[in-house]
Order: C-alpha cells, then structure tokens, then sequence
C-alpha cells in the first residue's frame, strides 16, 4: 500500500516541474532540448507551429530534421568537434541561421544555444526566433527607401529637366531666326537652291527641336499629351531616316515590315517618335558586336490597341534584369541615366498604353513591344479616338 502511494506521488509533477511546462507552453520564442548525440528531448509548442512536426514525432530523432541539407551535412561534425576541444561555433554565441519546415520549405531564424549539465548528461538548449516577419519589414523599409532616392532624383530630375528647357527655349528661337535672316540674304543675293535647301533644314531641325523641349517641359508639368491621328507606317519611317541619318549602319540589316494600311493611332508624334528612335538606337547599339546584325520593325492591330515592335538579334536581356528594366537610374548601359526606357514607358502610358520586353523568338536578342491605342473614327456622333487635339 506504501509503495503504491509512493508511486502515486512521483507520478504528480512538482511545483518546479509544472512551472517549467507552463515557460515552454506559452514561450513565444521556440525551445529545443537535446542531449550530446544531437537526439532532441524536448519540442515546445512553439517549435511545433514553428517547423510542423509534433513533439512526439521528433523526440528522440536527430536534430538535423530541423535544419536544410547545407547544415544538416555539417552539425554532427561541429557538435563532435565541440565536445572533443570545447572550440565554439555557436554555443554561447548565437546566429541567424536558416530552419526548415516539414514541408521543406526553409526560413531564416534567429539560434541561440546554451548548454547544461544534467545528471542525465550534456544537454544543449536552442532558443529559436523566428525571422520572417522581421526579414518582410525590413525588405519594405528597404524597398520604401529606395523609392524615396529614386523619387529625390526623379524630382530633382524634373526640375533640372523644366530649368534646361526653359534656357535652350532662348538660343533655340535666336537659332530660327538667324536661319531666316540668312536664308533671306542668300535669295536677295546669289539665289543658291542648294543652300536655301541646306538652310530650309536646318530651320525645320530647329523647329523640331524646340517642339521636342516644348513637350518635354509638358511631360515634365504632367500635362496630357497634344493628341492627332498618325499614320505609322509614316512615323516609323520618319524614324528610321531620323536614327540611320547621323549613325553607320552599313554592315547592320534593318527590316522594316510596316505597311500603310495600318489604321492611324491617336497620338503625340513627337513624343511617339521619342520613344521609337530611342528603342531603335538601342536596338542597333545592341546588335553591333553580335554575329548576326539584324534589326526589325513591325506593327500590327490587336483588338483596339497597335502594337509597334522593335527586335534584335542581339545578346537579349538577363532574365535577372527585366524586373528593374524600366526603373530609374539602373540601366546596365554604359554612359547612360537608365533613363531612356523609364521616360519611353511613362510616355507610352500617359497615351494609354504601354511599353514591355520579350524574347525575339528564335532569332535570339531581345523584343520591344509599344502598345497604342488605335484612333477609332468616329461614328454616332461619339467622339474619335482618345480625348486629345486632332489636327
């Protein structure tokens, strides 16, 4: 009868014992006992939530079911090193590390690891926090503040960009005007056609020139682009005059597959024609050192919008890149802002529409796609096209 009650007694856990599992139970950190055979004792129930398995399915199981393979290979190795030399890796010291849950998907943690003497033995004990919510903050804080630089610059940018247009408006006028003069004096005096066409040029240059600043400092004021039906096979080609001009593309195949009877997009030329010479140059720039040097062009209707594609057959864009292709400030391009994409996108969709990447099919190299709305003409009375001046 005393031996029962005795047993009875043992079997009811002391003050110490029941203080003990309420700290594990309601420890929002997780706690991992093991003994110096890497065996784990004790699985809280955080470490439960923690990494998926229960207590009972661990206990007693080698604590590198908690750990990716990279760990798992190694911790034997440095538990042995330790209890043999005492050098220290982690006891005492604590890391972040990473964990893996029992569906194998890994997270980063926070270890520390403490040691006891026990009469059972050595036994190591983890404390483990879990990182993820921290890592997702600090990866926003992170992301907010690198907005924040690229919106300083972007607006120091619009300020700069408002201020050279405001000074080049000046010499730009006092350009034309001087033309003017000089092709007056040329008729009066020696009647060169040749000349007067040289000088009819660069008049029209000077004009295009200051209409380019004129939308600018609109783009730069977030003004609505000055709208008008456009013909793009027209456009395309003024474009391709435009960049071959002033560029040696002798030993580069351009093919132009754009024909006239494409229906005509309500747009901003000169903004359009922005983003065209820019993708164009880019294109050539890219297919100079490949060994086959070709450059295309080509347009087509898809539902309401004209897709203008610009393709290469150059080195193409790492994967890696096109997630901050058409962010501010990160070309990859020699000499450049990276800002060329970043403003040709924001242009395209202030038109209402877009610009995007893909691969060029099996040419290799790298596809530029400008979506535009396609100027519908009007019928019912309903108005044509996108809200924007015709002309």
């Amino acid at each position: 009868m005393r031996e029962e009650q005795t047993r009875s007694v043992s079997a009811v856990p002391s003050v110490s014992e029941a203080r003990l599992e309420s700290v594990l139970g309601t420890a929002v950190d997780g706690i991992v006992v093991m003994d110096d055979r890497a065996r784990i004792l004790l699985f809280n129930k955080a470490c439960e939530t923690l990494f998926g398995y229960t207590t009972e399915e661990v206990r007693g199981r080698n604590v590198k079911v908690l750990m990716p393979a990279e760990y798992a290979h190694a911790h034997d190795g440095y538990l042995n090193n330790y209890l043999e030399t005492g050098e220290k890796r982690i006891i005492g010291i604590g890391r972040e590390v990473r964990g893996m849950h029992r569906d194998g998907t890994e997270f980063p943690i926070e270890l520390s690891v403490g040691e006891a003497a026990t009469p059972e033995g050595r036994q190591f004990i983890g404390i483990i926090r879990d990182l993820r919510q921290r890592k997702a903050v600090e990866r926003r804080l992170a992301e907010a503040q690198a907005q924040l630089v690229n919106v300083t610059r972007i607006s120091a940018l619009d300020e700069m960009g408002a201020a050279i247009a405001h000074e080049l408006n000046q010499p730009l006028t006092a350009i034309m005007l001087y033309l003017q003069a000089a092709k007056r004096k040329v008729g009066d005096d020696h009647r060169d056609e040749k000349l007067i066409e040289i000088v009819d040029k660069g008049v029209r240059e000077a004009e295009r020139a200051s209409q380019i600043i004129q939308r600018m400092r609109r783009f730069v004021e977030k003004r609505d682009p000055e709208r008008r039906s456009v013909n793009v096979a027209r456009l395309v080609n003024e474009c391709l005059d435009l960049v071959t001009m002033g560029t040696d593309c002798s030993n580069i195949e351009i093919v132009n597959n754009v024909v006239d009877n494409l229906p005509d997009i309500a747009v901003d030329p000169v903004q359009i024609q922005q983003i065209l010479i820019n993708l164009i140059r880019n294109a050539l720039d890219a297919v100079r050192q490949a060994p086959v040097k070709r450059v295309g062009v080509s347009a087509a209707v898809s539902g309401g919008d004209m897709l203008i594609r610009i393709s290469d057959s150059g080195g193409g864009v790492p994967p890696e890149v096109v997630p901050t292709l058409f962010r501010a400030f990160s070309g990859a391009k020699k000499g450049g802002l990276g800002l060329g994409l970043t403003i040709s996108r924001s242009i395209a969709q202030n038109h209402g529409g877009d610009l995007a990447v893909e691969p060029n099919g099996g040419e290799g190299g790298a596809a530029f796609v400008l979506r535009l709305p396609v100027d519908t003409p009007a019928r019912d009375g309903q108005a044509a096209g996108p809200p924007g001046r015709k002309g």
